[in-house]
């Protein structure tokens, strides 16, 4: 059986983040191009409340996977994700940013104040 990955953008990122974490040595990326290449059935669905509930204040939450929207968001978060559910990314766009992992990657190269949600 054939497993490897078939959608572009996900090898694209993937490559992405391989390349990043050599040039910047930032293990962070690198943790993450290896969590995004396992089985998509081992992505996570993370919900708004437990994101809120292991994040503090100004930080970005990194979500190797899809965020639901059940729960509520009290703080400033960025959150990054590989998906969001419409819900979701109204919650979290009233209080804080939504942003795609390819965004923050864009934004925030050395992976400063980033903290991993999920796996």
């Amino acid at each position: 059986m054939n497993r490897e990955k078939t959608n572009p953008q996900l090898i694209s990122l993937i490559q992405e983040l391989r390349v990043l974490s050599n040039k910047e040595n930032v293990k962070l990326w690198k943790r993450l191009a290896k969590d995004l290449g396992k089985s998509t059935r081992s992505y996570p669905s993370i919900n708004v409340w437990k994101i809120n509930k292991n994040i503090r204040e100004n930080e970005i939450a990194l979500i190797p996977g899809k965020v639901l929207s059940k729960g509520e968001l009290t703080k400033k978060i960025t959150i990054a994700a590989l998906n969001f559910s419409k819900e979701a990314r109204e919650k979290i766009n009233k209080k804080g940013k939504a942003i795609t992992i390819k965004e923050l990657i864009k934004e925030n190269p050395k992976g400063s104040k980033v903290r991993i949600i999920g796996n």
